[in-house]
């Protein structure tokens, strides 16, 4: 691996590593989030936190990386639902609607880091 796609690796490693943690910490606030039409909220928030926890490990291991990316990027995909409900309905959360539009192009560039640093192509 070059030292750009490391960087990138040990940025998805803390993102979901934090993320993870933060599901248990402030499970509460995780759950305020998750749309009114998910059933068991706080389920959802611990379930999705140890996925995240998972796949923070899953990278660091190079047989499990490209298994362990796929699987964050489908994670990262799924709270999508959060992130619109949290822009269709602003006045419930205490963050500038200008930080919520942000975390859409800030998601995409996540998933584009997530292939980038866990893809690797095989050589034959």
């Amino acid at each position: 691996m070059r030292k750009a796609q490391i960087a990138g690796l040990a940025f998805v490693f803390i993102w979901f590593f934090v993320g993870g943690i933060m599901h248990f910490v402030a499970t509460d606030t995780e759950a305020r989030i998750v749309p009114p039409y998910i059933p068991w909220p706080v389920a959802a928030v611990l379930v999705s936190g140890v996925f995240e926890l998972l796949g923070a490990a899953g990278i660091l291991i190079g047989r499990t990386r490209r298994a362990a990316g796929i699987g964050l990027f489908l994670l990262t995909l799924a709270v999508t639902p959060a992130h619109i409900y949290m822009l269709q309905r602003p006045e419930l959360f205490p963050v500038p609607l200008w930080a919520l539009w942000l975390r859409l192009p800030i998601q995409a560039a996540l998933l584009w880091l997530i292939v980038w640093s866990t893809w690797r192509l095989r050589r034959k």
